[in-house]
């Protein structure tokens, strides 16, 4: 068995680790930094860049959102159901976090909403400019994994710093003596045992959307059935089960809730050509939602997530379709390419052909019902009450924007069944303000801290798109926090490395 040494021992190199790992090291510690993959960044890889408050970018932009306003908005939307202290410091670290990349070389596009979204798209009409997001490695537009320019540049800096990361070596077990964290147990490569004797442990191991089991036992969900979220490879929840068995506090974990299509990467046109503002109905035909707010994915997941079987059904005609194909999508996403409309028809054929089960195509509204699984007379009431207000010029049962309020009617019908989908999981692990971790009593475990996704409790149901890159502020700032605050302990233990 390897035995090593040192001040602090961080548990994954994802976002919140290479944060903890950076501040520790910048305030003095020597940092070992355990990642079981073979490359830092995790999940955050796939992002696009994150929130903060206060930053230069913004004061340079005239951007006058304050940490303060910041702070009562995310708890007015959580109804104080969430730790007011955490999110406080938060927030107020969260814009010299920003500065802090820069000074590491990172660059941003700039700072946006959520989405640019047009007024008539409430969902988004309140959100805040936070979003910072990442100038890609390639100096392209932004899209998906743009973020990975920062986790290059904070790699980069970690090593300059004297961080050791020791890759293939996943944490196992968190050694505890006389109630204090004092190191880890994890196994390298060869499968050989190494122990790392640390006088703080940071564990941030990016929670556990890659575990069907875990997700089944810890929410209302079952991966692949009634949820289908991504599942970053090797995210099983190891670093929760950890602090866990060494008498950590649980706070009830969630999915960080969206819809997509399973499988979505592969059918990634259809993924994007049916989030419209069409018709979009539960599977006895009703309409749930007013369909111009199906942007907000989080909302939207929430709602499929309450209808018979966690799906739902977006329709739209060949009317629709052939103005989608002439002018383009009614919503934009800032994910999805804005040219859908010009790929559609050959991802489209080729996934009928296939027998792809969430699309269906007919030529009257019975059959379409018949073949997509939607009840017959539900669907077709549905469609005569909607087209009805679609004429009428108003829609009575939600008061979707009437921009949005076209009819269903002309043959052939367009149908993608949508499924509850997901970022991840969130939260687990009770920690404080100094993201120390808890017992579920609220007495801090010494020696131990948790951050990012492991540990964010702050959300409550439901991620707030109000203040947008908030899963990567979260991640970012949590780790940052615990790396200065588990540096700090080291005027209290001497250790000798000879």
């Amino acid at each position: 068995m390897k035995q090593l040494q040192t001040d602090v021992v961080v548990v994954a190199a994802g976002l919140s680790g290479l944060a903890a790992s950076i501040a520790a090291a910048e305030n003095g510690a020597n940092v070992i930094t355990l990642e079981k993959s073979t490359t830092t960044g995790g999940a955050a890889n796939m992002g696009m860049g994150p929130l903060g408050v206060g930053s230069s970018i913004q004061k340079n932009q005239m951007i006058s959102l304050t940490p303060g306003e910041a702070f009562r908005k995310h708890m007015y939307f959580t109804h104080y159901r969430v730790d007011a202290r955490l999110v406080r410091d938060y927030y107020f670290k969260s814009g010299s976090t920003i500065d802090w990349l820069m000074d590491m070389g990172v660059e941003f596009v700039g700072v946006q909403r959520a989405f640019s979204a047009p007024e008539a798209t409430r969902a988004y009409s309140d959100g805040e400019f936070t979003w910072h997001v990442v100038k890609p490695l390639d100096g392209g537009v932004p899209g998906p994994r743009a973020a990975t320019a920062m986790i290059k540049k904070m790699t980069e800096r970690a090593v300059e710093l004297g961080v050791e990361i020791l890759y293939e070596t996943p944490g196992k077990k968190i050694i505890m003596e006389d109630g204090k964290a004092v190191g880890v147990m994890a196994v390298d490569k060869n499968g050989e045992d190494v122990e790392i004797r640390a006088n703080s442990v940071i564990v941030c191991t990016g929670g556990f959307g890659d575990n069907p089991q875990m997700i089944k036992d810890e929410t209302e969900f079952e991966y692949a059935k009634t949820i289908y979220n991504f599942a970053v490879p090797g995210m099983k929840g190891d670093g929760i089960k950890m602090c866990w068995e060494a008498g950590a506090g649980k706070e009830q974990p969630i999915m960080e809730l969206m819809y997509q299509l399973p499988d979505n990467m592969n059918h990634f046109i259809l993924d994007g050509a049916f989030r419209q503002p069409c018709l979009w109905v539960n599977r006895n035909g009703n309409r749930f939602m007013p369909e111009d707010q199906i942007a907000n994915t989080t909302f939207t997941g929430n709602a499929i997530a309450t209808q018979p079987g966690k799906v739902a059904f977006s329709i739209f005609d060949s009317k629709m379709l052939k103005k989608y194909k002439k002018k383009g999508p009614d919503i934009v996403s800032h994910v999805h390419p804005h040219d859908l409309f010009d790929h559609f028809d050959e991802q489209w054929n080729r996934d009928i052909e296939n027998g792809y089960e969430p699309v269906t195509q007919a030529d009257t509204i019975e059959e379409l019902a018949e073949k997509a699984g939607i009840d017959v007379d539900g669907l077709v009431a549905q469609v005569e009450e909607y087209n009805e207000m679609c004429e009428a010029g108003f829609d009575e049962i939600f008061e979707k924007d009437r921009v949005y309020m076209t009819p269903i009617e002309k043959g052939p019908f367009y149908c993608c069944k949508q499924y509850v989908g997901a970022y991840g999981s969130l939260g687990g692990v009770k920690i404080n303000h100094k993201t120390q971790v808890l017992t579920q009593e609220a007495k801090v475990i010494p020696g131990l801290y948790a951050a990012g996704t492991d540990a964010c409790n702050i959300f409550g149901d439901s991620y707030p798109f109000i203040l947008s890159g908030n899963t990567m502020g979260f991640c970012l700032n949590s780790g940052r926090i615990a790396g200065e605050n588990a540096a700090s302990e080291l005027a209290d233990e001497e250790w000798d490395y000879d």
